[in-house]
């Protein structure tokens, strides 16, 4: 990469991160009304800030509209490799997040109702295996380390 293509691919990173920073407030604001406790809140924002600016925008800019599409590869693999915390119940703890924050996107109008029923036939297909791939994950870990 030159240093042109450098230049322009940090401008697009930043202008995404801004608009991320203000869909995620809107997604607050919208999980407020649902009566939720604020931990609750904060873990689900936490979560897809995490896969916003951490995953969608590490290689490729992808606008986190779109990020539904990625969805398998975050939670099949990268979660599990580059977080200290992937388990199989914070890959529940995401899948929740995610079709609640898809949901407020169809909601708003952001996305079309195909998008979202993506989302959520990949969830049910890919389910069991992102969970049998974390326990695995950790299970090879845990083996190499006492061994």
């Amino acid at each position: 990469m030159n240093d042109n293509d450098f230049k322009e691919w940090e401008k697009q990173v930043t202008e995404a991160e801004k608009h991320n920073s203000i869909v995620l407030m809107e997604f607050e604001k919208y999980l407020k009304t649902k009566k939720l406790k604020p931990k609750t809140i904060n873990n689900h924002v936490d979560n897809i800030d995490f896969f916003a600016n951490g995953f969608l925008l590490r290689y490729d800019v992808i606008p986190i509209e779109k990020g539904f599409a990625k969805i398998g590869s975050y939670l099949g693999d990268y979660f599990i490799r580059k977080t200290s915390w992937s388990s199989k119940n914070s890959i529940k703890q995401n899948i929740v997040s995610f079709k609640k924050f898809y949901t407020f996107l169809y909601e708003i109008g952001k996305i079309p109702k195909e998008d979202l029923e993506e989302l959520k036939d990949t969830i049910k297909e890919e389910k069991e295996y992102w969970i049998e791939a974390v326990e695995s994950y950790w299970d090879d870990l845990n083996d190499d380390f006492f061994f």
